[in-house]
């Protein structure tokens, strides 16, 4: 059970980690809190000040410096304008320096957490994504990025200035009447209460706050991708429901903050405005034999200590909410990268592909996917993955790039297992293109030679891009392969935007190619050219083909039948139909349902 000791080390702990990021800003940092000591400085001198206007009342000509050279003849009546605007010019340098050098910080803070958070999604495991949605993943970069800077930078600027308007307006007051002072010291306590009270109030609210916006990011997001589907099915008002209540719910959540906050500074404003008061009764009744000049300098001083002691409170909900988006933050990034046991680095391999006796169950789940399967596949051959969906042929191919780690049998490239080899070098010699293609809003050319391959020649990009049938309709776009292709492609149709993921992973030159379903979104007569380029690819390159249509394997080397995570059935297209078996059913269909076992 955690206790409020353990909760409160956990967020100092959280917000001291915070505050590492600020080290690299370290000087422009320290300039800032220069900054807000000269701003600080400023107040008991404006109180100060005021002595010597309200005896100047009485007696203007009194000289204010009568043992200082050159000002001895220095009178009130020029001496506090002249002051005052002194006081005003130090104070607008301290309040330049103390804002503008901490907002450095601060963006500077946004910009570094933004990049570690990115970063750390490029190298988080594909069980990661499958357990977080992208609008969350999304908030956590724009929405807890900036409530954790407002926590570990505009905190810092109330506490630092408004710390010291205390300290520096707390030493004038004992300096002009220590007794009356330490009546003020005794709502303290009151003070220290309400503040603690109320911030693991703001915390909880924080954490709520940030998991109804991600609920809204999360809405949007998928709503925008899937428009073409929501304008089709008439989903229109469903969506706007959804999105309503999303909103709705952090709009909630957003004004019961605002609600703890609304009630909280006035409740401690009646407490401090209390206490003074009481010091104003003080005053008049224990004046002594203080000037006029002297007691409005010290109710002026006394005056100005409500306003940053509200704002230190205040701020206790800043950090509140910084903290609660920093733990979330944190713990993505402290989430373990995609495991990479393996040392092996080749520069090239031939592409003998074996599987043994893999089994294979999804991380944190009790179903296994895959049974016992083992099959060969030698250089420059094609191996075909038949069967209806959910069968596990996707599954399969996805653990020879590493996606996701086998534990049970093996997968050899060249005769060495796959785990044995370093990520990055292992993928270097796979090739691969899905069902769903991902293209960037960026020109023709730039997708077909992304990451790793940016910098191909642009005769390499047309010739990969020739092989996969798709130079014919580049070369009629607009601006040709410098053509921009628009949201993942939306510029393009499925046919078109199926070829560039094809020619990608052409220009790739890979020796293990595969293709998940790759000819799936084609029309006949463009499948019948890709399928005539991928007979031209495949020659030296070993080629693991997942299809539904079945056309589109016919002439593989082996066909592997798959059916509930098993192999029921091998052998080549002839063979099988041969056999009249599960295959022979497919075929037959011409779809990937088979027809059930004993169906007339």
């Amino acid at each position: 059970m955690s206790t409020p000791d353990k909760r409160e080390s956990s967020s100092l702990k959280i917000y001291l980690r915070l505050l590492t990021y600020v080290k690299p800003y370290v000087g422009v940092f320290l300039l800032s809190i220069v900054g807000f000591v000269i701003f600080a400085s400023t107040q008991p001198m404006l109180a100060g000040i005021l002595k010597y206007f309200v005896d100047g009342l009485t007696n203007p000509e009194a000289v204010l410096f009568p043992n200082t050279p050159y000002l001895k003849d220095l009178q009130l009546l020029q001496a506090v304008p002249l002051l005052i605007v002194l006081i005003a010019a130090w104070q607008g340098l301290g309040s330049y320096l103390g804002n503008y050098f901490l907002a450095k910080v601060s963006l500077g803070l946004v910009h570094d957490l933004r990049v570690e958070l990115f970063n750390k999604l490029l190298v988080l495991p594909n069980r990661y994504f499958d357990t977080h949605n992208s609008g969350h993943l999304i908030s956590r970069i724009t929405f807890n990025v900036t409530m954790v800077t407002g926590a570990a930078t505009d905190a810092i600027k109330v506490v630092i200035r408004e710390g010291l308007t205390i300290v520096f307006l707390f030493f004038y007051l004992v300096w002009m009447n220590w007794k009356l002072t330490i009546v003020m010291l005794a709502i303290l306590p009151l003070i220290a209460v309400m503040v603690g009270s109320s911030s693991k109030k703001f915390r909880k609210q924080s954490k709520k706050i940030q998991v109804a916006m991600g609920d809204v990011t999360h809405v949007a997001s998928e709503t925008i991708q899937g428009y073409r589907v929501v304008r089709s099915f008439g989903g229109e008002q469903y969506e706007e429901e959804r999105f309503a209540k999303a909103s709705t719910s952090n709009t909630d959540k957003q004004l019961r903050m605002t609600k703890t906050g609304s009630i909280y500074t006035p409740m401690l404003q009646l407490v401090i405005y209390t206490a003074m008061a009481v010091l104003m009764f003080l005053v008049l009744w224990l004046r002594g034999d203080a000037t006029a000049g002297d007691l409005v300098a010290y109710i002026t001083a006394a005056g100005l200590l409500p306003k940053p002691i509200r704002q230190l409170s205040e701020v206790s909900s800043t950090i509140q909410k910084g903290v609660a988006g920093a733990e979330s933050i944190f713990e993505q990034l402290d989430e373990e990268p995609e495991l990479d046991t393996g040392t092996v680095e080749l520069d090239r391999v031939q592409g003998h592909l074996e599987v043994r006796n893999l089994s294979f169950t999804y991380p944190e789940t009790e179903r296994q996917v895959l049974h016992d399967i083992s099959f060969s596949a030698a250089p420059g051959q094609m191996i075909a993955l038949v069967g209806r969906s959910g069968s596990g042929k996707s599954t399969l191919a996805n653990l020879i790039p590493r996606f996701y780690h086998h534990t049970s049998g093996e997968i050899l490239l060249d005769g060495v297992e796959i785990e044995d080899y370093r990520l990055r070098n292992l993928r270097k010699h796979v090739a691969q293109v899905n069902q769903n293609v991902t293209l960037f809003n960026d020109s023709v050319a730039n997708n077909i030679a992304y990451g790793d391959l940016a910098g191909a020649p642009r005769a390499d990009v047309e010739a990969a891009a020739a092989d996969a049938y798709a130079k014919e309709f580049v070369d009629q776009l607009p601006e040709g392969f410098d053509t921009q292709v628009g949201e993942n492609g939306v510029l393009l149709s499925g046919g078109q935007r199926q070829r560039l993921a094809i020619a990608r992973a052409l220009l790739k030159n890979a020796p293990l190619l595969i293709l998940d379903e790759a000819t799936s979104a084609l029309d006949t007569e463009s499948e019948r050219h890709i399928q005539a380029a991928l007979d031209h690819v495949m020659k030296g390159r070993t080629t693991l083909v997942i299809a539904h249509r079945l056309s589109t394997i016919e002439r593989a080397d082996l066909i592997l039948v798959m059916d509930q995570g098993r192999i029921v059935e091998r052998g080549t297209h002839g063979q099988l139909l041969e056999q009249n078996g599960y295959y022979a059913r497919l075929h037959a269909m011409g779809l990937d349902e088979p027809v059930p076992v004993g169906a007339v």
